[in-house]
């Protein structure tokens, strides 16, 4: 995006004043805060729906995940010589092709453990319901117990008179006890054949009984999200196309919803549809905003004379969601239980999809669309302007994941963005590395870039953290906001850091100035490596020189690979040939060796691909066993090589070919990094990094009662004494004062103290219109301050 030097309402921190200031005139309002501006991020990760917000207790309920029965579990009474398998002989219907077959010889018990255990609450109502057909001379019951984790039964049920054809029967459960690991056990007897399919047990009771698990939807609503985004994220995209998410297959009874085998790794039931997401977002009082596939998938693109389907599919969705209830679709909404529109205003076309394929498909969704659909606003994964054909967007989508540093030193990314190109949609955001499974100084680093954000709201007008969810026996991404499992929840400091955001949400700008010393930083150091990312590779002749000539680091492989550390989930590293090789297809795969305190040095190595997609990293001055500062040779589907990681990047164009040995040599010296390619020079680049602040702030007003809310960040390690300047007159001198901060900036929450890291509030009073404040080490302070007496009595 073309970026124009723009003057904002933020004055640039000054470097090494005596004493840090914050001075905000509050007579003079800037532009408008984004109404829209702080939302959350939806998508089917780390089993976010079903196990999670989507309070279904079965796993497994139709059968579908694989050719055998997993989740299900075969009891057989002494004697007994019960067998259990899937069976699509005569499916309960075309769209839900298995059922279990239950040959029963005998008595015996299916016990399902749902979720990692099923949290059954004392004196609560529990519905089952099944499908269910008999057949070679079936005649029993099937009592129906809740067992819990001691064996102990917490209520039960029966249900007799199984038919020979398709049925459906259900019983309501009450539970006379409490366990949070409880099980459901269907105990069966007798001899025949028992055909079963679609076993549901959901609790009766539900957020605004609207089918959503009760405490997750409340941690949502907490966050006052001004809009939803759903349903991602890659799910949109999947790993092909075969497996991308198609919102027609989610709607109506949930026996017909086609489950999705999805790219996190598990199948996932659609309980949690379309129709449900547009009902979630209604409840929430959030605007809805619909990611839709725009033709590409991780690994294909539909042919551009093929996708009227795809087209049609996103015309399709906003006529579900606004249409009246005579059309096709608006019809089948109202049938569904929503007459009314559901008011769709945004759509977004494609996830982190780009580039050519991206820029020839966009225009087709863009034309189609605002010829019939005008009022909807559009958003773009990916827009430059100056293409043929290539109309603008109201937004550009933008996601941003790195560490505390890189979110603290871009906190001013906004201010010289061109004003008269697209809004932007900050889709998704999180510091993902340097920050445990989610920290304080995590927290810290995005309260500072959301400063940012509201700060230039003017172009910035959406924004979401992301993801929003993860059950915690099943994390698939690092970090998650809210981690939950059968029965509780906690969140990250982050989740405060959220809250803390949009329940001291201002209307206008103010002008703020920040003065404040810079962080004092050693210069770059750290150990090398070598990596994958989607290949299988091999490396040899490794060492570090110092740039006296001596040697620092040699590994020869000659017999094995001990002082490696390997890192990188299913990585298969070995020593062959006198070489370390890693067999792995998978992503970011790596392993360190040396000392961090490594400042200048040579690294010199020869490497050869194997197989796969891309070609290989080589890792240097890395302080963090997550750290992603490397030379990508043959990255992004082996058309680029990149060193990448620091806030400095340089791309050339190159592929890695299989089977041949590269001699590569890296020389850092200071900021400067020089990387050859068999003797050739590629990149000479500085990777000097902008001087971190330490103080980050924002200043809005409320219009309704006129407050003052100014928030600020300080990311040094200790307390800040800080003078604060409101520049007006006649304050009644009350303030309110909301604190986020902890002991150690390593501090995280956990389901045992889901409240280590949470925000404190106390009322404080000020003379004058000055007041000095004590800001406490990596913390996130919002300041309400009163400017009126009616205001102070509130």
């Amino acid at each position: 995006m073309k970026k124009l030097l723009f003057v904002g309402m933020l004055a640039m921190a000054l470097p090494l004043v005596a004493a840090p200031k914050i001075t905000v005139d509050v007579n003079r309002p800037g532009h408008a805060v984004s109404p829209e501006l702080f939302g959350i991020f939806f998508e089917d990760i780390n089993l976010s729906a079903d196990g999670g917000l989507y309070p279904e207790l079965v796993r497994n309920r139709s059968f579908e995940d694989s050719d055998e029965p997993e989740n299900w579990k075969l009891v057989n009474a002494p004697e007994s010589k019960t067998e259990i398998h899937t069976d699509t002989s005569r499916p309960l219907n075309p769209l839900n092709r298995r059922s279990l077959r239950v040959n029963l010889e005998g008595a015996a018990s299916l016990i399902n453990e749902g979720y990692w255990g099923m949290n059954i609450v004392a004196g609560e109502h529990y519905t089952l319901k099944f499908a269910a057909r008999g057949a070679d001379g079936f005649e029993g019951a099937i009592k129906a117990k809740l067992i819990g984790g001691d064996k102990h039964e917490l209520g039960g049920g029966e249900i007799s008179e199984i038919s020979g054809g398709w049925k459906y029967y259900t019983l309501e459960l009450t539970a006379t006890g409490a366990d949070s690991k409880a099980a459901l056990r269907l105990d069966l007897s007798g001899k025949g054949t028992l055909f079963l399919d679609m076993v549901s047990l959901m609790p009766n009771k539900t957020w605004k009984n609207h089918g959503l698990r009760v405490d997750l939807a409340e941690a949502i609503d907490a966050l006052k999200p001004a809009f939803l985004r759903f349903p991602g994220g890659c799910w949109v995209e999947g790993e092909d196309m075969a497996h991308m998410y198609n919102w027609k297959k989610t709607i109506g009874n949930v026996d017909i919803r086609t489950p999705l085998w999805n790219i996190w790794q598990y199948n996932a039931t659609h309980g949690l549809g379309y129709h449900e997401y547009l009902q979630l977002c209604e409840d929430l009082g959030a605007e809805p905003l619909f990611c839709v596939n725009v033709g590409m998938s991780h690994r294909e693109n539909v042919p551009l004379d093929l996708m009227d389907q795809w087209v049609q599919d996103a015309l399709d969705a906003i006529e579900y969601a606004n249409g009246p209830t005579n059309s096709l679709w608006g019809g089948l909404r109202a049938k569904n239980g929503h007459p009314s529109s559901f008011n769709l205003k945004y759509l977004e076309i494609g996830n982190e999809n780009g580039r050519q394929p991206y820029r020839e498909r966009w225009p087709l969704f863009v034309k189609a669309i605002r010829a019939k659909y005008p009022e909807i606003q559009l958003i773009a994964n990916d827009w430059a302007g100056g293409y043929p054909k290539e109309p603008m967007p109201e937004m550009v989508d933008e996601h941003y994941y790195n560490t505390p540093e890189w979110f603290l030193r871009n906190a001013h990314k906004y201010d010289t963005y061109d004003r008269q190109g697209p809004k932007i949609f900050v889709g998704e955001y999180a510091v993902t590395r340097n920050t445990g499974h989610g920290n304080l100084r995590g927290a810290i680093g995005e309260a500072a870039w959301m400063t940012g954000m509201e700060r230039n709201s003017d172009v910035v007008v959406m924004a979401s953290y992301a993801p929003l969810f993860c059950n915690a026996n099943h994390k698939r991404w690092p970090v998650n906001l809210i981690n939950f499992d059968s029965a509780q929840w906690f969140g990250l400091p982050s989740y405060y850091v959220q809250k803390m955001f949009a329940e001291n949400r201002g209307d206008v700008t103010l002008p703020i100035q920040v003065e404040a010393p810079v962080a004092v930083e050693p210069p770059p150091s750290g150990c090398i490596g070598v990596g994958t990312w989607n290949t299988a590779a091999e490396f040899k002749d490794i060492r570090v020189i110092a740039p006296d000539g001596n040697i620092l680091f040699n590994s020869d492989f000659s017999k094995s690979s001990e002082g490696w550390k390997k890192l990188g989930r299913g990585a298969h590293w070995s020593v062959q040939d006198g070489a370390l090789r890693q067999t792995t297809e998978g992503e970011f795969i790596r392993a360190l060796a040396g000392d961090r305190s490594w400042t200048d040095y040579t690294l010199e190595l020869r490497a050869r691909k194997i197989s796969g997609k891309e070609g290989f990293l080589i890792l240097f001055h890395n302080q963090q066993d997550d750290e992603r500062l490397w030379w990508n040779l043959g990255g992004y589907n082996n058309t680029r090589h990149v060193v990448e990681g620091g806030e400095a990047s340089d791309s050339k164009n190159g592929s890695i070919e299989t089977g041949r040995w590269y001699d590569i040599k890296i020389e850092v010296s200071g900021t400067r990094v020089k990387c050859f390619l068999d003797g050739q020079l590629i990149h000479n680049l500085d990777v000097r990094r902008t001087p971190m602040r330490t103080l980050f702030a924002s200043a809005t007003r409320d219009e309704q009662s006129k407050d003052v809310i100014l928030k600020i960040v300080n990311s040094a390690a200790d307390a800040v004494e800080t003078e604060i300047d409101l520049n007006a007159a006649n304050l009644p001198g009350t303030a309110k004062a909301i604190v986020l901060t902890s002991a150690s900036p390593k501090d995280e929450n956990t389901l045992e103290e889901p409240l280590k890291v949470s925000p404190r509030a106390e009322d404080f009073r000020f003379s004058g219109s000055r007041f000095t404040r004590s800001l406490p080490g990596n913390s996130f302070t919002v300041l309400r301050i009163r400017t009126s007496e009616q205001s102070a009595r509130r």
